[in-house]
């Protein structure tokens, strides 16, 4: 517990709650205390290089903003200008894009269904065939139910209103 130093004294550092002189001092088990928990120099560095990155990344991201709004400004004109070539232009490649992609859905559903039902298994087949089970099952429990119960509950709206 005692450190001897080149003079040959030797230094102690107390414990926190410990039984040595400075007991009723709490400054240097205060300090050991800091010293435990203080950042190591690669935490220190982690911490830098955050800092630094950040930095950049928000002065790019306002020299990009910047950059647009003027870039904006400035072509404003032209875009005024040849904007009855463009709209019609976007709104064409919008809608052949769109026809494309329920064309693209169809033939990927019909497709899947052509080899659901010549039994080729396609990819979530055992889930469609687990669920079929079960609705068949429930159904079957659910008519099972009915003829079982259904003449106890029937029989008695007929008590209820014998006059009906």
């Amino acid at each position: 517990m005692a450190e001897t130093l080149s003079t040959g004294e030797s230094r102690y550092w107390p414990i926190y709650g410990s039984n040595t002189a400075e007991r009723n001092s709490p400054y240097p088990s205060l300090l050991r205390l800091l010293r435990s928990h203080s950042p190591t120099s690669s935490h220190l560095f982690g911490f830098l290089a955050l800092l630094i990155s950040g930095c950049l990344l928000t002065f790019l991201l306002g020299v990009s903003l910047t950059a647009t709004a003027l870039g904006f400004i400035a072509f404003l004109p032209l875009i005024i200008i040849s904007g009855p070539i463009w709209l019609p232009g976007f709104v064409l490649v919008g809608r052949c894009l769109t026809v494309v992609r329920f064309l693209v859905g169809t033939v990927a559903i019909v497709s899947w269904t052509y080899r659901y039902f010549r039994e080729m298994h396609p990819a979530g087949s055992d889930q469609m065939d687990y669920a079929r089970g079960r609705i068949y099952d429930t159904a079957s429990h659910v008519k099972d139910y009915a003829r079982k119960y259904g003449g106890y509950f029937h029989g008695r709206a007929k008590d209820a209103a014998p006059g009906a």
